[in-house]
C-alpha cells in the first residue's frame, strides 16, 4: 500500500506484496525444506504439468520438481506436496497460456474507448488495446488478495510516478500508474503467481510495467472485471 503526495494532498493507496504472456518468472528460491513422501490430491495433474511420469505416486524426483516450482513462486509450505494451492497456480498458468493473442475474445473489455488497459481478474492477465486492436500483452498480473480486492469497473489513470515508494509499507512501487483510490499498476520483484496476492494494486513484472509506462498516459482508461480466484 502506498500514498500519493501531490499538492499537499495525501491519498491512501495500495501496493503489492510481492511483452507476451511468459510463464516462469519467479522470486528467488526459498531456503531448502524437507521433502514429503506423501502424494497430494492433485498428484497426477501436477505431474503432467511438470512433465513427470503420470502415475499418481510421489517419488523423490516428483517431490523435488514440485518443491522447485513452489520455491520459484513463493508457495508455502514448500515441501513438494501436490496440494490445491500448487495446482491452483499451475491451472491458472494453463488457462493464461490458452488465451493466446485474443485476451478480449469474450468482448468484456470496452472497444469503444480508444486506448485502454484491461485487467481480467479471473484469469489474472492484463493487456492494452486500442479499439479492437491488441497493442500489448496479455501479460500475467498479481491483483488484490481476499479482503484487499482490486476494485472492478471503468477507471482512468490519474497520476504516475516512476519512482514511487509506499509511505505505509516503505516498499518501492516502480512505474506506478494510479487509477483508483491509490490502486495502481506497478512492478514487483516476486512471481506473478505468488499467493495470496497484493493489497489491491495490479502487480506486474518489470518488463511489463515498463511497457505500460511507455504506452499509457494520464487520462487513459482502465477497465477491471472478473473475480480473482480465492476472493
Amino acid at each position: 500500500m502506498g500514498d500519493i503526495r501531490r499538492r499537499g494532498v495525501v491519498v491512501a493507496g495500495a501496493t503489492a506484496l510481492v511483452a507476451p504472456l511468459v510463464i516462469g518468472l519467479g522470486a528467488a528460491p526459498a531456503q531448502a525444506a524437507s521433502c514429503t513422501t506423501q502424494a497430494g490430491p492433485h498428484q497426477k495433474q501436477v505431474e503432467k504439468f511438470l512433465g513427470r511420469p503420470v502415475d499418481g505416486k510421489q517419488s523423490t524426483a516428483d517431490c523435488k520438481a514440485i518443491q522447485a516450482f513452489q520455491n520459484k513462486h513463493g508457495i508455502k509450505p514448500n515441501i513438494g506436496y501436490a496440494g490445491p494451492v500448487t495446482w491452483g497456480a499451475m491451472d491458472l498458468m494453463n488457462k493464461q497460456k490458452a488465451v493466446g493473442n485474443k485476451p478480449n475474445k469474450d468482448g468484456k473489455c470496452p472497444v469503444n474507448k480508444g486506448r485502454i488497459a484491461c485487467v481480467n481478474l479471473t484469469l489474472q492477465i492484463s493487456w492494452i488495446q486500442d479499439g479492437s486492436r491488441l497493442v500489448y500483452g496479455p501479460v500475467p498480473v498479481r491483483t488484490g488478495r481476499d479482503g484487499y480486492e482490486t476494485r472492478t469497473g471503468l477507471k482512468k489513470i490519474y497520476w504516475r510516478n516512476i519512482d514511487h515508494v509506499s509511505s505505509i509499507y516503505d516498499v518501492p512501487m516502480p512505474y506506478a500508474q494510479f487509477f483508483d483510490g491509490g490502486q495502481a499498476f506497478h512492478s514487483v520483484g516476486v512471481s506473478m503467481w505468488n499467493p495470496p496476492g497484493s493489497h489491491g494494486c495490479v502487480n506486474m513484472t518489470k518488463t511489463a510495467a515498463q511497457k505500460y509506462w511507455s504506452l499509457l498516459k494520464n487520462g487513459d482508461d482502465v477497465y477491471v472485471y472478473g473475480r480473482k480466484p480465492g476472493t
